[in-house]
């Protein structure tokens, strides 16, 4: 934006004009018209924005213009770009401040302002600076100079300008020689393409050749099939008929076979009826056996079983486990064996108390456990007519338990010995041969019990079997 200022304080004096009397004359005296501020050129123009602003803050307080006062407090950087329009505004109506701003300008500007005073500009100096300091101190000539700078950046924008261009047109005639490189390279691909393509051409065309020999070849072969399916055709209605005669004559033999059949199953169930007969008179002969036997032995019903002798003497060592027991043992975890071991004939029940109840009611009290296992235990005695026997750790009976239940024997640990030894001396005071099963989830319970030959179970199955009971 160009500057615009009346004049400073010697344009601003009027002169007296040749001719024309002074004031105090007959004639009264004509002051001459102001000339109006020149166009400064954008470099010009921020040049002596950039000047200014730098001697701004060395200026005393009150010679600093109102306007300008906030912004001398700027930072150098922003006071220039921020200010630019109020320094430039104020510069063009305060003469005194151009004034004060022109002195410590030329003070800093050295022998090239005391040039520009002089109204001569050096040769080697940049004329944009030039003019900046001529728009400020205004010598005479002053104009001239601002001119010639705007002449000189006018010609430096247009040798720009110029020199743009010629950039452009090379940059240009580069592309242009590199656009022709590419056709001639595009150019020489596009005949190899053409000759590959006629090449491809004359191979499709010999193809064409032999593929239009093979499918003359191929309909005479075509004909000659379809002769020949007619003929297989008429063969394989011959041979269906012939299949069907023969499903007629399979069908008729495996009516007679199933005739046979049946008059073969009234035989065998006849067979079968007199092997019954055989086997009742066989078992019928071995029960008047046994009656004999036991008369012959003389023996009296008990009323003492093995797991009485060691509940009441509790012997102190164990005995040594009947040769063959271990082959009544039998690795099994399958909850449902537990049924079909209880089923065998005079079989006894041992049970691990605590490790049964902590698996299946651990929530109740130990007194609730004991209650609800010895009840289950009664009801399983009941249904089965085993022999039971629950086995607790305690150094000495607890008083004050129910009834046990009919068939089911109720044995606590004594003073320094565990379930585990108990089950253990349980185990191996029954006879071989007579079926144990021990139900417990200790391993060296069922390991221990497994030697002599009983059938170890784990504490799941048997409280599963109590919730369906």
């Amino acid at each position: 934006m160009p500057l615009a200022e009346p004049h400073d304080d010697r344009s601003s004096v009027a002169e007296p004009v040749a001719g024309v009397p002074e004031a105090g004359a007959d004639a009264s005296t004509v002051e001459p018209e102001p000339e109006p501020e020149p166009t400064l050129p954008e470099p010009v123009r921020q040049r002596i924005v950039a000047l200014t602003a730098a001697v701004l803050p060395g200026l005393p307080a009150d010679e600093v213009p109102v306007p300008l006062r906030r912004i001398a407090k700027f930072a150098p950087n922003r006071r220039a770009r921020l200010g630019a329009p109020v320094i430039a505004a104020q510069l063009t109506a305060d003469p005194l401040f151009r004034q004060r701003v022109t002195a410590r300008v030329l003070a800093d500007a050295g022998d090239l302002g005391a040039a520009v005073v002089e109204g001569t500009a050096p040769a080697a100096a940049d004329p944009v600076e030039v003019a900046a300091l001529a728009y400020l101190a205004r010598p005479r000539g002053w104009r001239e100079l601002i001119e010639a700078s705007g002449a000189a950046v006018r010609a430096e924008a247009d040798s720009a300008v110029v020199a743009e261009l010629v950039r452009e047109a090379e940059q240009r005639a580069g592309r242009a020689e590199h656009d022709r490189a590419v056709a001639r390279v595009e150019a020489e691909k596009l005949r190899d393409e053409l000759a590959r393509v006629r090449e491809e051409l004359g191979q499709l065309r010999e193809e064409a050749r032999q593929l239009a020999r093979t499918l003359r070849e191929t309909q005479a072969r075509e004909r000659k099939a379809t002769e020949m399916l007619a003929t297989e055709r008429g063969r394989a209605a011959r041979a269906a008929a012939d299949a069907d005669a023969e499903l007629r004559r399979a069908r008729a033999r495996l009516a007679e076979a199933e005739a046979a059949a049946g008059v073969a199953r009234a035989s065998a169930k006849e067979a079968r009826s007199v092997d019954d007969a055989r086997l009742w008179l066989l078992l019928e002969t071995i029960g008047q056996a046994a009656v004999g036997l036991r008369r012959e032995l003389a023996l009296d019903p008990v009323d003492t079983l093995p797991a009485d002798f060691v509940a009441d003497a509790y012997a102190d060592q164990p005995g040594v486990a009947p040769a063959g027991a271990s082959t009544r043992a039998r690795d099994t975890d399958d909850p449902a064996r537990l049924d079909q071991l209880l089923a065998l004939p005079r079989a006894h029940l041992v049970v691990d108390g605590y490790n049964v109840t902590k698996r299946g009611f651990g929530e109740m009290s130990l007194e609730q456990q004991r209650k609800r296992l010895i009840t289950g235990l009664g009801g399983i005695a009941a249904q089965t007519g085993d022999e039971v026997t629950v086995v607790f750790d305690g150094a000495e009976r607890i008083h004050g338990l129910p009834p046990a239940p009919r068939g089911v024997r109720v044995l606590f640990s004594r003073k320094g010995e565990t379930a585990d030894e108990l089950i253990r001396r349980l185990v191996r005071a029954e006879p071989a041969g007579r079926p144990v099963v021990v139900v417990s989830s200790d391993r060296e319970v069922a390991d221990g019990v497994r030697r002599h030959g009983a059938y170890p179970l784990g504490a799941d199955s048997l409280v599963r079997r109590l919730a369906r009971s």
